[in-house]
């Protein structure tokens, strides 16, 4: 047996989706919160829309010297849309309802209450990990 055997990807456990009503305006045919299934993302999957919502922006008075800027509210957009399964953001007619054109338009629109869809940014990153930011992690390691 190899001494990387415990380290192979069949003996990895796989973090299962969950379920949760992000806001009390969408309601079933009982009259309770819809609920919305939501999947974890991978590193990989938040690292690219990561990159995707970072740009370089120029370092006042060092000429062609530039930092990273994340956007975050595109990025929090972008992985609430990345992590729900159901319902389909990307599906035309429901998009059109709402007379928007993309996933994180369409997520705005749904969850139009800014406490809900901060309660549902805060859930989404807990539930995938994400809920630290760079800044608390430099934080902490230095106490």
């Amino acid at each position: 047996m190899s001494k990387f055997a415990r380290f192979m990807k069949k003996n990895k456990i796989l973090k299962e989706n969950t379920t949760y009503a992000p806001t009390k305006s969408l309601l079933d045919e009982n009259g309770e919160p819809v609920k919305f299934t939501i999947r974890p993302l991978s590193t990989r999957e938040e690292g690219d829309i990561r990159d995707a919502c970072t740009i370089d922006v120029p370092i006042t008075g060092k000429p062609n010297m530039y930092r990273p800027r994340l956007n975050t509210t595109k990025y929090l957009a972008k992985t609430l849309c990345a992590c729900i399964v159901d319902p389909d953001l990307h599906n035309k007619e429901l998009q059109d309802s709402y007379g928007v054109m993309s996933p994180e338009e369409l997520i705005k629109e749904m969850i139009d209450d800014p406490g809900e869809y901060q309660d549902f940014a805060n859930f989404v990153q807990t539930y995938t990990g994400i809920d630290k930011s760079l800044e608390d992690e430099v934080e902490e390691a230095k106490n």
